[in-house]
């Protein structure tokens, strides 16, 4: 299945209040996730991997070592990335839930240093990756990333 750059789920305009402006949202969806869209159908053109889905081809193309691999496994995952990015903002959201935030300040101090230590995860993540807040098993919060 080709991969197809997904509309987005509101106006380019609609996240200038949370700091991301029309030119950006266009810049970035309009042109940067549209390169990985393009970029990746044309490196999955007659292979095995022509008519997976992005979800299998993310899976069976990591660590795969081969240089052709690698850059459908980077361009594959960066669409599926960028799909989840565009999916999980939205305009109106509201502050951070109350207990989100006690369970924040008990784990990192405070709501700044946490944002300090995701900003940080996030900036030193190369390439294709997520920076994640997670739950740890003792229950208290950490900072991850992975690629």
């Amino acid at each position: 299945m080709a991969f197809e750059l997904p509309d987005l789920p509101y106006a380019h305009d609609a996240l200038a209040g949370l700091g991301m402006s029309k030119e950006t949202m266009e810049y970035h969806h309009d042109i940067h996730h549209k390169a990985y869209v393009d970029n990746g159908n044309n490196l999955i053109k007659g292979t095995e991997w022509e008519g997976k889905s992005v979800e299998e081809i993310v899976k069976g193309t990591y660590n795969a070592g081969a240089v052709a691999q690698s850059g459908i496994f980077n361009n594959a995952s960066q669409h599926w990335n960028h799909t989840q990015f565009w999916e999980m903002m939205g305009p109106g959201t509201g502050g951070m839930p109350g207990e989100l935030e006690k369970a924040i300040t008990e784990s990192f101090g405070s709501v700044d240093k946490f944002k300090e230590e995701f900003s940080a995860a996030g900036a030193g993540q190369f390439g294709s990756g997520w920076a994640w807040l997670v739950k740890d098993k003792d229950g208290s919060l950490k900072v991850t990333k992975t690629q």
